[in-house]
């Protein structure tokens, strides 16, 4: 029974992932519609806004940064059956995401400002560009186990977790880490840039760079000699590409 229930939560929380990642983009793109996006919202006084903000950012920073490391999630798993732990922290994650939509306070100071069509269309492409980035990335690692949905389908089967593998598809050959590439394009991608979209943009950027430092050490941790070549090799956020006489990571 309980292998049904673990699928049934598993399938509840990759939907609300979805829906929290499709408005994510809809939130920074300031869609038309939407009730909250970053530039679109309840007001609040300057110093109260970026208080309040910047706490949101935090949040989702600490919940993604702390659930996300190994020894958490060693004494996690004595409360969180293992099958269902990374659909937990996706739903943490979607949920830290849904507070930051619902409490976050525009600051609608005007940074920059594109004028004409083409320069415009230019950086909505690279905004798209940035989604699509991201969306690949994870199908390129494995989109259903980075959400839980391996994870429970292979519990209810009675299989045993596979031995991780070092593995560099596609965007991972030229960067280490294209999805957070992604992600920076697609915060920072704006025609118009406000004051609190810019605050959004930055501190996420920082999460981004002090998480990759911790990512890193628990991948070197995990593959060793073959991590630390591939590191010395690939461009951490910005593609570089392998000479000839560079060498594969061993197997």
């Amino acid at each position: 029974m309980h292998k049904a229930a673990f699928l049934v939560y598993a399938l509840v929380v990759y939907g609300l992932f979805l829906a929290t990642f499709l408005y994510l983009i809809g939130f920074l793109g300031n869609v038309p519609g939407l009730p909250f996006t970053v530039d679109r919202g309840p007001g609040a006084p300057l110093a109260a806004a970026v208080v309040l903000d910047l706490a949101l950012i935090a949040l989702f920073g600490l919940q993604h940064s702390v659930m996300a490391r190994q020894g958490f999630k060693r004494r996690w798993t004595r409360i969180v059956p293992p099958p269902i732990e990374r659909s937990t922290y996706v739903l943490f994650a979607s949920l830290a995401l849904i507070v930051l939509f619902l409490l976050w306070r525009p600051i609608p100071a005007i940074v920059w400002d594109l004028s004409g069509p083409t320069p415009r269309a230019l950086v909505w492409s690279l905004f798209a560009a940035g989604w699509v980035i991201v969306l690949t990335s994870t199908f390129l690692i494995d989109h259903f186990e980075l959400f839980g949905l391996s994870q429970v389908i292979r519990h209810a089967r009675g299989g045993t977790p596979a031995a991780p593998r070092m593995r560099q598809p596609l965007f991972y050959r030229v960067v280490r880490h294209p999805l957070y590439s992604g992600f920076f394009l697609a915060f920072w991608a704006a025609p118009t840039m406000t004051a609190g979209h810019l605050l959004l943009a930055l501190g996420i950027s920082a999460y981004i760079l002090i998480a990759i430092r911790y990512e890193e050490r628990d991948l070197v941790h995990l593959f060793g000699h073959d991590y630390e070549s591939y590191r010395l090799r690939v461009g951490m956020l910005v593609p570089r590409f392998p000479g000839k006489a560079s060498r594969p990571p061993r197997k």
